[in-house]
C-alpha cells in the first residue's frame, strides 16, 4: 500500500446494496412519473404502435378501465393525447366541451378521481394540415391560436384536469391561457407550460402513434436546437406570464438546458422523454445491445439530477410493474 494513500475512500460507501441505497443523492418514484398516453375515439381495440415497442392507442370505450388499471400500478399522473377522428382547418372538436379533450379528461377522473389528469392543450391532433393552430397562408397566426388555446384550456378545466398543459409553442399563450382560466372562474387551475420545446427530430414515432398529418415542419414556432441562451429565455418568458410549472421537451440530448432552467428558477421542472428516446432505448434492447431495465433508470436518472422534478416517460408502467 503507498506510504501517503489518502484517508478518504470512496468505496467505502459503495461496499454493499444497503449502503448504496442509503446515500444514493437520486431517487426515482411513483410520484415523479407522468403517463403520456393516447386515446383514439372511435374504436374497440388497443392499437399497437409500430415505432413504439410495447405502446398502444387506447380505444376511448375502453379508457376507463385503462385507467383504473394503471392506477393500480400506482400510477399518479397522466397526460391524455388524443386522436381525432373529427379534424378540420381549425382543430374544432379540442374546444368543444363535448369534444375529444373533454370527454377523456372526464372519463380519467370519474374513473379514478385522484389520477392527476394533465391534458395537452394543443392542435396538432385536431387539425387537417397537422400544426398547432390556426394557418394564415403557411404560417401559424400566432395570436388567433392562443386565443383558441384559452377557450380549450377552459373546456379542460371544466371537464375536471387538474393541470393544464399547452404544448403549442406559441409567444404568449400562457398569458392567454391564464387570462381564459382566471375569467372563468379557475384560478386555482396550475398551468405547466411546455416552456422549452425544441423543433426535434426525435418526435418521428409519436406522429405515428397520435396520427397527426402535418405539412411541412415546426420550425417556425418550436425553438432551434442548437441556442442553449433562447432555450433558458423561453421559459423564464413563460414563468413571468404566469406559468406554474415549466418543462423540456426532449430530454436527454437537453440536460444543459434543464440544469440550466434549474439554477435560475425556482418553479417545478418537468422533463418530457420523446417517443423518438423510448424507441431508441427499445429496439436497442431487442437488438440485445442493452440491458434496458438499466438503461432506462439511468437515463430518467439523468433528467432527475439535471433537476427534473417530473418526467413524462412511455416507462411508466413498466417501471412501476418492476418496482422501479
Amino acid at each position: 500500500m503507498p506510504a501517503q494513500f489518502p484517508q478518504a475512500r470512496l468505496r467505502r460507501l459503495r461496499r454493499s446494496e444497503a449502503l448504496r441505497d442509503i446515500v444514493r443523492e437520486t431517487t426515482l418514484r411513483a410520484e415523479h412519473l407522468v403517463y403520456p398516453i393516447f386515446v383514439e375515439e372511435g374504436s374497440d381495440e388497443f392499437t399497437p404502435i409500430a415505432g413504439m415497442p410495447g405502446q398502444s392507442r387506447v380505444p376511448e370505450s375502453k379508457l376507463a378501465d385503462e385507467a383504473r388499471r394503471l392506477s393500480q400500478l400506482g400510477l399518479k399522473s397522466i397526460m391524455p393525447f388524443g386522436i381525432s377522428h373529427h379534424k378540420d382547418e381549425h382543430g374544432s372538436d379540442a374546444m368543444d366541451e363535448n369534444g375529444l379533450v373533454s370527454r377523456m379528461v372526464r372519463t380519467i377522473k370519474e374513473a379514478v378521481p385522484d389520477m392527476v389528469v394533465i391534458p395537452d392543450i394543443c392542435f396538432c391532433e385536431y387539425t387537417s394540415h397537422g400544426h398547432c393552430g390556426i394557418l394564415k397562408g403557411n404560417s401559424v397566426d400566432n395570436d388567433l391560436t392562443i386565443h383558441n388555446l384559452g377557450i380549450q384550456a377552459v373546456a379542460a378545466a371544466r371537464a375536471g384536469a387538474d393541470i393544464i398543459a399547452p404544448s403549442a409553442a406559441q409567444d404568449g399563450q400562457v398569458a392567454a391561457i391564464r387570462q381564459a382560466l382566471d375569467t372563468a372562474g379557475f384560478e386555482e387551475i396550475p398551468i405547466m407550460a411546455y416552456s422549452t420545446k425544441l423543433a426535434s427530430a426525435l418526435y418521428g414515432p409519436f406522429r405515428e402513434a397520435a396520427g397527426t398529418e402535418l405539412k411541412g415542419d415546426r420550425k417556425t414556432y418550436q425553438m432551434d436546437p442548437m441556442n442553449r441562451r433562447e432555450a433558458l429565455r423561453e421559459s423564464l418568458m413563460d414563468e413571468a406570464e404566469g406559468a406554474d410549472l415549466l418543462m423540456v421537451k426532449p430530454a436527454l440530448a437537453y440536460l444543459d438546458i434543464m440544469a440550466d432552467i434549474r439554477r435560475n428558477s425556482l418553479l417545478p421542472l418537468a422533463a418530457y422523454q420523446v417517443s423518438g428516446e423510448y424507441a431508441m432505448i427499445k429496439f436497442a434492447a431487442e437488438q440485445g445491445v442493452i440491458d434496458e431495465s438499466a438503461v432506462v433508470r439511468e437515463t430518467l436518472g439523468s433528467m432527475r439530477r439535471a433537476g427534473a422534478d417530473l418526467i413524462m416517460t412511455y416507462f411508466a408502467p413498466q417501471l412501476l410493474e418492476e418496482g422501479l
